[in-house]
C-alpha cells in the first residue's frame, strides 16, 4: 500500500491501484488530478505541487487533499512512489506497447490488438498483486461448505457469474446463475443459512446487484462480493470482498479490463474449491470430461440401441 502516517515499511507498488480505487469518491477537481496522474504517471511524478494544480485547473490545497485521500502525508512521497511503480511496471512489461492504452479513432487493428493485450495483461497483474490470499481462503471455505451457491451480475459481470456457476456445477456443486433481477431476488430471499450468494459488479454500485446481496444476507446466507472498489455500496452487504484492479479505458462500456479481472478471480476461487475437496472434485472433473467425449457419446448410443433391441424381443 502507499505510504501512510506511521507506516514503517511503505510499499510503493499499489499507488496506481489506490488512485483508481479512490476515483468514484473524489470531488470533480480531485478527479481531474487523478485523471492526469493515471494518464501519464511519469510526467505527473516530475511535476511540483503548483504545476500539478495548474495542470488540473485547481488549487494547491486541492492537491494536498487529493494525496491525503489516497493515504499520503507528503506530496514528495507520492511522487517518489509513483516514479518507482512506473519504472517497475515498464521493466515488468517491456514487451508491451508503451503508448497509452486508450483506443483512438484512427488506430490500426495492429494497434488495437496491442493496446487491448496491454490493458488486459496489466489488469490481471494488478489484480494478482491486490488479491488478499487470506480473504480468498475465506471465500473458498464458504463456497466449499455451501449447500447451494447463487451467482448474479449484470452486463459484463454476468459473464463471470455464469462462468463460476458452470465451473462449480462441473465438480458436482449445486450452483445457480440468475440472469434476471426479480428471479435473482426471490431466490436470494429464501437462500438461507446454508447458502452462499456471490454478487459481481465492477463499480460495486449496481442497484440490482446490491439488492440481490442484501436479500441473501437477510435470509441468513453468507455473501461474497467481487468488485473493483473497496468502499462501494456492494461491499457493505458482503461477508467477504474479493477485489479486482481492472484498468478501464474510455471504452468502459466494453468492460475490457474488468471482465478479464473478474474471470481471474473466479478461476482462483474455483481452483481453491477444487483443492479443498480434491479427490471428489477430480473424480467429478474426469466424469464430466468423459461425458462429452465423442467415444463416450458413441458408447451411450450403442447401449441405447442394444436396450431397444432387447425390449423389442
Amino acid at each position: 500500500m502507499p505510504r501512510r502516517a506511521g507506516a514503517s515499511q511503505p510499499d510503493s507498488r499499489a499507488v496506481l491501484v489506490a488512485v483508481r480505487d479512490a476515483l468514484p469518491g473524489l470531488r470533480p477537481a480531485e478527479r481531474r488530478i487523478a485523471t492526469d496522474l493515471l494518464a501519464d504517471p511519469d510526467r505527473f511524478a516530475r511535476r511540483s505541487i503548483s504545476e500539478t494544480a495548474t495542470h488540473a485547473e485547481t488549487s494547491t490545497t486541492t492537491v494536498v487533499r487529493f494525496y491525503q485521500r489516497i493515504g499520503y502525508t507528503r506530496f514528495k512521497d507520492l511522487r517518489h512512489d509513483l516514479a518507482q511503480e512506473s519504472y517497475r511496471e515498464r521493466l515488468a512489461h517491456a514487451d508491451l506497447p508503451a503508448e497509452a492504452s486508450d483506443i483512438a479513432r484512427g488506430d490500426t487493428l495492429e494497434q488495437v490488438v496491442a493496446k487491448v493485450a496491454r490493458d488486459e495483461t496489466l489488469s490481471i497483474g494488478d489484480t494478482a498483486d491486490l488479491l488478499d490470499v487470506a480473504v480468498l481462503a475465506d471465500a473458498v471455505r464458504l463456497v466449499a461448505g455451501a449447500r447451494r451457491v447463487d451467482t448474479f451480475g449484470i452486463g459484463a459481470s454476468a459473464i463471470a457469474g455464469l462462468d463460476l456457476q458452470r465451473k462449480l456445477t462441473r465438480i458436482g456443486r449445486t450452483a445457480i446463475d440468475w440472469a434476471e433481477s426479480h428471479v435473482a431476488w426471490t431466490s436470494a430471499a429464501v437462500l438461507g443459512p446454508e447458502g452462499v450468494a456471490v454478487a459481481i459488479s465492477h463499480s460495486g454500485a449496481t442497484a440490482d446487484t446490491i439488492e440481490f446481496l442484501r436479500l441473501a444476507r437477510a435470509s441468513g446466507a453468507r455473501t461474497i462480493a467481487i468488485t473493483n472498489f473497496a468502499g462501494s455500496p456492494l461491499t457493505e452487504q458482503a461477508d467477504v470482498v474479493l477485489r479486482t484492479a481492472a484498468r478501464e479505458t474510455e471504452f468502459r462500456s466494453g468492460a475490457l479490463g474488468s471482465r478479464i479481472a473478474q474471470l481471474m478471480i473466479v478461476d482462483c476461487l474455483f481452483v481453491g474449491v477444487v483443492q479443498s475437496t480434491y479427490d471428489a472434485s477430480m473424480a467429478a472433473i474426469r466424469a464430466t470430461y468423459d461425458a462429452v467425449q465423442p467415444q463416450g457419446s458413441a458408447r451411450r448410443v450403442q447401449r441405447s440401441a442394444h436396450r431397444a433391441q432387447r425390449s423389442a424381443h
